[in-house]
């Protein structure tokens, strides 16, 4: 059925001939697709109609743009505009400021504590403000679109002089004041990050408290959980009693059960969550692989398993290789190596395939790469994620169809994080698509070999423009700012 406005007869851009899967798990349909200023102004057989760029999707799908709901691009989309590593998979949109780390607001000279550092920030012409960084994100579009959480660990490396200790009340009145700046200038939330040093110390009191201007502003709250192997339930448990004391969503980042101890717990994890998703608005992602990365770490649990450096400051030539060799080469213990090659990267090795295909399955899991862009050996996720959804897991093992796996990257993750007019292919929406051959999609990037561009994404449009084609950037930028609706 023929969807239009004002029933133009002429598009800036016309797609014909494409399957089209909407993003609303609906079953797929033929239908060329017409854009005009950036939006969707027609969905339905528009062959009579004309266009000043015309792309052929026959054989393909269309639909729209995924969208990266965990990310640590808060940088690089300053620094790489191009974005090519997310563009190339057919994400449209970042979601950044994730694990409590984020570019703002920081204070200029300070020596940031892992693993806010992981961003590399410069320490004398950092964002002091959260509305600065928007700006400068306004100022310098990159070629997805963005929108940005505050991090609590970074409101609390700005006001506390000693992140190792609980927050004292007058800080705690400063975090709220600064999260409160940031939600009017247009974050979409708070994430925290308890898993990590600079933020372990923070109680279950503080975290709600400096999260009340999150109530006023109905943002969202979005963790990384203190922890996700023994005390997995009780770190769910508190995440819920956050969300519930602040009457706000909660997400669950890049949910995982951790260490071979508690392989299978996603068992118990899952109905968990389903159960409070009955009380509460809960989501919850995760990335499709079995190792994740993260700062390179020197507690014994961590380093119980394989582990691949993937950037180290004083040792970038380590990158790529297992820490058990470099251990052996240098004739010590893999802590005192991990401490030796300091500040950097790691990834480890520490899940279970089928906990990562439980959690994949589970309904309302949505999916975000978790990638961060440092050195020349990242996590394969910064370049693999969707496509690997697309072609391993639906495709290949047929957890789930295809319309289910666009949704968990489009529509799922478009209503989550509250991004009007993205994550479904509807008239009026914005015109961010991404077309693939179903066929042959598939991830390239490996741990050896983690950039390797994916297969089998065609083309890939942001706001109307071509951005991605035929496997070469446009060099197009026209992504945009997602500020907080009423902000």
């Amino acid at each position: 059925m023929l969807q239009q406005m004002n029933k133009p007869d002429h598009y800036q851009l016309l797609i014909r001939g494409g399957t089209v899967i909407d993003g609303t798990k609906a079953p797929r349909f033929l239908a060329d697709i017409g854009i005009t200023d950036g939006r969707i102004a027609a969905i339905g057989q528009l062959q009579a109609h004309t266009a000043d760029e015309t792309l052929d999707a026959s054989g393909l799908i269309v639909a729209p743009g995924f969208i990266d709901v965990h990310t640590h691009d808060d940088l690089s989309l300053l620094s790489q505009g191009d974005m090519s590593c997310k563009v190339s998979q057919g994400v449209t949109t970042v979601v950044v400021g994730n694990c409590g780390i984020s570019a703002a607001p920081l204070r200029n000279g300070q020596d940031l504590p892992m693993p806010l550092n992981l961003l590399d920030i410069p320490a004398g012409d950092r964002f002091t403000t959260f509305a600065a960084y928007l700006q400068a994100l306004r100022e310098t579009p990159a070629a997805v679109n963005v929108a940005a959480m505050v991090g609590h660990t970074a409101l609390r490396a700005t006001t506390m002089d000693d992140t190792q200790r609980a927050a004292n009340a007058g800080e705690i009145a400063a975090m709220q004041q600064l999260l409160d700046e940031a939600l009017q200038a247009g974050a979409i939330g708070m994430s925290t990050g308890t898993f990590y040093p600079p933020a372990a110390h923070a109680s279950t009191g503080e975290i709600i408290e400096v999260g009340r201007p999150l109530s006023k502003h109905q943002a969202l709250y979005a963790t990384h959980m203190r922890d996700e192997a023994d005390q997995v339930m009780a770190s769910l448990d508190e995440s819920f009693c956050i969300g519930r004391a602040l009457g706000v969503p909660v997400v669950i980042s890049h949910h995982k059960v951790m260490n071979r101890s508690n392989f299978g717990r996603s068992v118990q994890t899952l109905p968990f969550i389903r159960e409070a998703m009955k009380h509460q608005c809960v989501a919850l992602d995760c990335y499709p692989y079995t190792a994740g990365s993260t700062m390179i770490r020197t507690d014994r649990g961590v380093l119980d398993g394989r582990v691949l450096i993937a950037s180290s400051v004083p040792h970038p030539e380590c990158a790529g290789r297992d820490l058990d060799q470099i251990a052996a080469e240098w004739n010590m213990t893999k802590a005192e190596a991990a401490q030796r090659l300091q500040p950097g990267s790691a990834i480890y090795f520490v899940m279970d395939e089928d906990d990562v295909q439980r959690i994949l399955a589970f309904d309302e899991t949505m999916i975000g790469s978790d990638g961060i862009a440092a050195g020349t050996k990242p996590h394969p996720r910064l370049w693999g994620t969707f496509p690997r959804v697309l072609g391993h897991y639906s495709r290949e093992l047929g957890l789930f169809p295809l319309e289910t796996a666009v949704w968990k990257m489009t529509g799922l993750s478009a209503r989550n994080f509250q991004l009007p007019g993205r994550g479904t292919l509807q008239v009026g929406a914005h015109a961010d698509l991404t077309l693939f051959d179903a066929d042959s999609v598939r991830d390239s990037a490996t741990y050896d070999a983690p950039t390797l561009v994916s297969q089998g994404v065609h083309s890939v449009i942001v706001n109307g423009v071509v951005t991605w084609s035929g496997g070469f950037h446009s060099g197009a930028r026209s992504g945009q700012l997602i500020a907080r609706a009423s902000a």
